[in-house]
């Protein structure tokens, strides 16, 4: 009986791993999805000339480096990494339920 409970335990910590492993592929790909209609959609018509002047405005160059050292892709990451890191979960899932 005693060996029952253990198996059982054991089972519940697997499935507790698998349903981890699933949602963190989730993400990835919401993130991936993401990624890739930014890249599509950078290369907009619409967008080409403003995108164009941004990246030779220096003000602008500065404040986006100011901005990025804000973040980390460390494991131990400060509550700005997982608001930044929910929004773009959100807005990839987002993306890739409107286009599924």
């Amino acid at each position: 009986m005693k060996i029952l409970h253990i198996l059982f335990f054991a089972l519940l910590l697997n499935t507790g791993t698998a349903y981890a492993q699933f949602a963190a592929q989730k993400e990835a790909s919401y993130i991936a999805t993401l990624k890739a209609v930014t890249d599509f959609k950078i290369n907009d018509e619409e967008n080409l000339s403003e995108l164009a002047a941004l990246r030779e405005n220096e003000r602008f160059k500065q404040k986006l480096n100011r901005m990025m050292s804000k973040l980390s892709n460390n494991r131990s990451k400060n509550s700005t990494n997982e608001k930044v890191y929910k929004i773009l979960i959100k807005a990839g899932k987002d993306i890739y339920n409107e286009l599924d």
